[in-house]
């Protein structure tokens, strides 16, 4: 069988998917990505016994997130109890780079999705170059998607199903990836680590930013922009000023909550003008589009030369819908959906599916 190199984050997921490439007979070694961003609790507390590990604090927003040290001894205890090699490799200057982009999509009034991001540079990335180094044939991880046949599908699970944040993975890759638990349901993975007495078997999912252990995306953006003022007003949709906000790094498209401002019935953020600071309010029916354009594509399958059908997820936690795709020069596409959409947010993914199948996707402009 093959040598296979497995991102283990310390969750229930990737702790199985050990288990079940082991049992399929492949050689497994265990990853666990550092990014070395420290908790404003961490970064007060006194440092503690030399280790290989960050000393890293619960997160402060009580959420349960990934890449923390007690998720590396987690994953190392799991690693101890299958009898698979691990390592705790540091790769703080590549998640400097998302961290970057994180910051810069917010401050030009973008969306950004770090996790898309992580998987593309990092997971399915650098992580090729380490399988490489040790010779390893194969990178596995525990996301819920599949593959057959050298093409990508969802994941077994609807509910738990991650193709939408792997779209971005280069297609010649696709051949050296294993996706293990993409066959099975959350239930059943749990149940499996029960089996195995594996004490991650009850972990909560992680839910949010792994690098912004606050919980508090708009003070994490500003505590790295430096001294750049992104203030400004709150504006209605006929240009009628109705107030003021501290940075549009706090808020996206779609959001109603966090605003400020009371309306007495339900006002969404349907615009952000990055250069005249400006958040857009309207109502539910101002925020609906009916296309959109995405650039920088990646396809997983060759799209047709001519407009097609299709389905098309605007968020990870959003719902495919019926569209028409038509893929344009420049690596770009254009999206017409069958119904409005609401929430399509500039820097968020627009991914393309036929059925189950990713064909691919690009970012919205």
């Amino acid at each position: 069988m093959a040598r296979v190199v497995l991102a283990m984050s310390g969750g229930v997921d990737s702790s199985v998917a050990a288990h079940l490439l082991q049992a399929a007979g492949h050689e497994v070694i265990g990853l666990f990505m550092r990014h070395g961003e420290k908790s404003a609790v961490a970064a007060c507390a006194a440092p503690a016994a030399e280790s290989l590990l960050p000393l890293l604090s619960p997160r402060l927003d009580h959420k349960q997130g990934c890449c923390s040290a007690s998720d590396a001894e987690d994953a190392r205890r799991v690693a101890d109890r299958l009898d698979i090699p691990f390592y705790a490799l540091n790769f703080e200057e590549e998640f400097a780079r998302i961290i970057d982009y994180f910051v810069d999509e917010y401050t030009q009034a973008r969306t950004p999705n770090p996790c898309v991001m992580c998987n593309n540079w990092l997971k399915f990335g650098k992580l090729f170059d380490y399988a490489d180094s040790v010779n390893a044939e194969f990178v596995a991880t525990g996301h819920y998607a599949r593959l057959v046949a050298g093409r990508m599908y969802r994941g077994r699970d609807a509910d738990k199903d991650q193709s939408y944040v792997l779209f971005g993975v280069r297609p010649e890759y696709l051949a050296r990836i294993m996706l293990p638990v993409g066959d099975f349901t959350k239930p059943e993975i749990r149940a499996r680590a029960g089996q195995l007495g594996l004490r991650v078997a009850d972990k909560k999912d992680s839910q949010e930013i792994c690098f912004v252990t606050s919980g508090d995306h708009g003070e994490f953006v500003r505590q790295r922009r430096g001294d750049q003022d992104t203030s400004g007003e709150f504006v209605l949709t006929d240009g009628t000023v109705v107030g003021r906000h501290s940075g549009i790094e706090q808020f996206t498209i779609g959001q109603r909550k966090g605003l400020g401002i009371a309306f007495g019935e339900p006002r969404y953020v349907v615009r952000i003008h990055a250069e005249q600071r400006q958040v857009v309010i309207g109502t539910h029916a101002e925020l609906a589009r009916s296309e959109l354009t995405a650039g920088r594509t990646n396809w997983l399958a060759p799209p047709p030369a001519e407009p097609f059908r299709g389905s098309v997820q605007i968020r990870y936690n959003s719902p495919a819908t019926p569209a028409w795709i038509t893929p344009l020069h420049g690596a770009r596409l254009r999206v017409v959906f069958d119904e409005p959409r609401h929430g399509v947010a500039p820097g968020q993914a627009a991914v393309c599916y036929r059925e189950d199948q990713v064909l691919g996707g690009g970012w919205i402009e």
